[in-house]
Order: structure tokens, then sequence, then C-alpha cells
């Protein structure tokens, strides 16, 4: 049960959004679970960076499954998914940064092209600039 406003305008906020606003919702999550990640390793917290570095696995893993295979690019999306994955193991098993880093990088270039991309087709509207 939810019980806090900020739970309840959440769970609004994904049932009422586009699907161009929903993965951009997943890249901010995946985003700041790698940021968090990265913060564990650099603290030398290995259960934070577990969890979080596992929780942005979790998002990368839906990203994937959720690809529409009728496009051409969902084959390169999907290969760059896949490393992104293997990036954040190789972090989270070697507890080095660079790692994740690296996929933070390409997260952060994704978001920015997905935002833009919504921008131009109309179907983000102001929303994307906002997060």
């Amino acid at each position: 049960m939810i019980t806090s406003p900020y739970e309840k305008y959440r769970q609004s906020s994904v049932q009422t959004s586009n699907p161009a606003r929903l993965l951009i919702m997943l890249y901010d999550g995946a985003i700041r679970f790698v940021r968090a990640g990265i913060e564990g390793i650099n603290e030398g917290d290995h259960q934070k960076t577990n969890d979080y570095l596992k929780k942005a696995q979790a998002i990368i893993t839906e990203l994937t499954v959720t690809l529409d295979h009728s496009f051409d690019v969902s084959k390169g999306l999907s290969a760059l998914y896949e490393y992104m994955n293997y990036l954040l193991i190789e972090a989270n098993v070697r507890k080095e940064a660079h790692y994740a880093e690296e996929a933070l990088g390409y997260l952060i270039e994704l978001r920015e092209t997905w935002v833009q991309a919504s921008k131009m087709s109309g179907s983000e509207g102001q929303h994307a600039s906002e997060v």
C-alpha cells in the first residue's frame, strides 16, 4: 500500500506518462542508480555498490526486453545494453568505478538522445527538459 504523498505522485506519474516519458524515466533511474553505485565504490561500501548497480542492471534489462526489433536501431541498442550490463557487472565484481563510469556515460548520452528525439517528434513536450 502506498502511503506517502511522494509515492502516490510517483505512481500517478508513471501511470499517466506517454511512452517517451517512461523511457526517459527509466534512463533517469538507471543513471541515478549507477551514480549511487559509483559512490558506494568510492566509499568502500560493498553492499551499497552491489544494491545500486544491480538496480541499474535491472533497468537496463528492462530496456533490452522492451526493444521493438522491427526497427534497425534495436540491434545496436541491444548490443550496447548488453555491454553496459557487462560493465556494471565488472564494476561490481572488481569494485572499480571506471567500468560504471563508462556505462554512466552511455546512459547519459542515450537519455539526451531520447530527450531530443521526443522533442522533435512532439511526443514529450516540455517535460523532458524538466528532468
